[in-house]
């Protein structure tokens, strides 16, 4: 099982490897035992004075990854997870170090002066963090794009968000249906991919509060300057965004919520009801799909789902899936990590295996064939599409099926 499997995250001063935290995940709340710690940073230490960089290795039964962030911040994962490939441990680390620059700010990582004080001010960030190590209905952290939801009603949502970030003295607001984005302002999209889904997952880790007043830090347009983040719960699990100055307040704001969000009550619940399949019931697809991932690659911008009949009236013709929420969200994130690492062409070569290496030519389509699913990939300039069949689906009509999926959902979102 998902949650069986431990993860253990250090944070350790580069120079001198004084812990600043541990969390973990999974069968071993219990932190690390300090010999184990000063063992895991002292060989990646020994490997740098010895001019050799240690990145990631594996034993019978955990694998470890290490990252230095500006020879200040050392970052080490451990996991029994033997499905966590080297993609997913390189990716969770930048995530936690952009998720400590958020809360931070990169200036007092770089320069630590007081390593004490410095703890105390990391736990702000400690539930960002958590929800990394945790499994996740999201997949921006592993895909580096944005989670977003698609709604029918769009464009009423988005005049209204619009309208409302203006009021509120600002240009960049966001919708949020359980750290999924329905909707945001066209600054907020010139966030980069990265700011956009950390913001989103802050939301989605932080209690329930009907309003807040965040001081949060951009960890690529602005980690040294602070910003006011406002965030104000319409319903539960449905939260309005706004980053902002030193002006309104958040009285002030708190007044405009009502004026603008009431009228569209209706509207922010549908939102809720179809955040899950992530699109709305008029795009049927095909009973053998288990789950899907679409990634516009140009915009930063998935949709991610295991549930993509949720609410569906019609019967199912295939039998029903042995495979729980959690095993198809592993499943897809597995076979997304396969294809990119191995098949499919990036700009990022640190995602590329020496695999690639022997062929000439780049794959635009790959699948996986097992005794419980079948899974599909295809890229194309602009989009890539991961779907997860049930194991009923005969192989030889994998490729249709996806093809016309693609073509389907493209056809929605252009309307």
């Amino acid at each position: 099982k998902m949650e069986d499997r431990a993860v253990h995250l250090l944070c350790l001063t580069a120079s001198s490897g004084v812990p600043l935290y541990c969390r973990s995940r999974g069968t071993s709340q219990k932190q690390l035992p300090f010999p184990v710690i000063g063992s895991l940073n002292g060989v990646h230490m020994f490997g740098s004075n010895q001019d050799v960089l240690l990145t990631t290795t594996c034993t019978e039964n955990a694998r470890v990854a290490w990252r230095v962030f500006h020879s200040s911040i050392t970052l080490i994962v451990l996991t029994s997870d033997d499905c966590a490939s080297d993609l997913y441990l390189g990716r969770l680390l930048e995530n936690v170090f952009n998720a400590m620059v958020l809360v931070v700010g990169l200036d007092d990582l770089i320069n630590i002066k007081n390593v004490e004080r410095l703890k105390r001010d990391l736990r702000a960030s400690y539930q960002l963090i958590d929800s990394f190590l945790e499994v996740s209905e999201m997949v921006g952290d592993l895909v580096q794009c944005v989670d977003c939801v698609l709604s029918n009603n769009n464009g009423v949502l988005q005049s209204c968000l619009d309208a409302f970030t203006q009021a509120a003295e600002s240009q960049f607001g966001c919708l949020l249906v359980r750290g999924k984005v329905v909707v945001a302002t066209e600054k907020w999209w010139r966030l980069s991919a990265q700011e956009v889904m950390l913001l989103a997952w802050l939301v989605a880790s932080l209690a329930p509060c009907s309003s807040r007043d965040y001081p949060i830090y951009l960890p690529q347009g602005s980690p040294t300057v602070p910003h006011r983040f406002l965030s104000f719960q319409l319903l539960p699990g449905v939260d309005v965004c706004v980053l902002c100055g030193p002006t309104p307040s958040l009285q002030e704001v708190q007044k405009l919520v009502e004026r603008f969000w009431k009228p569209l009550l209706e509207p922010l619940k549908d939102c809720l009801r179809i955040q899950a399949r992530a699109f709305p019931g008029c795009i049927s697809l095909h009973q053998g799909i288990m789950g899907l991932l679409l990634i516009n690659r140009e915009q930063k911008k998935s949709l991610y789902t295991v549930q993509p009949h949720a609410g569906e009236a019609r019967p199912d013709y295939f039998p029903e899936s042995t495979l729980s929420a959690e095993e198809r969200q592993s499943v897809l994130r597995s076979f997304y990590t396969l294809a990119v690492s191995r098949y499919f062409v990036s700009e990022d070569v640190s995602t590329q295996e020496e695999f690639q290496a022997g062929f000439s030519h780049r794959g635009k389509e790959c699948y996986v064939v097992s005794s419980d699913h079948k899974c599909y990939g295809i890229q194309h300039e602009q989009h890539q599409l991961f779907l997860l069949f049930k194991p009923e689906v005969p192989t030889f009509a994998l490729r249709n099926i996806t093809t016309k999926t693609l073509s389907v959902i493209k056809e929605r979102c252009s309307t």
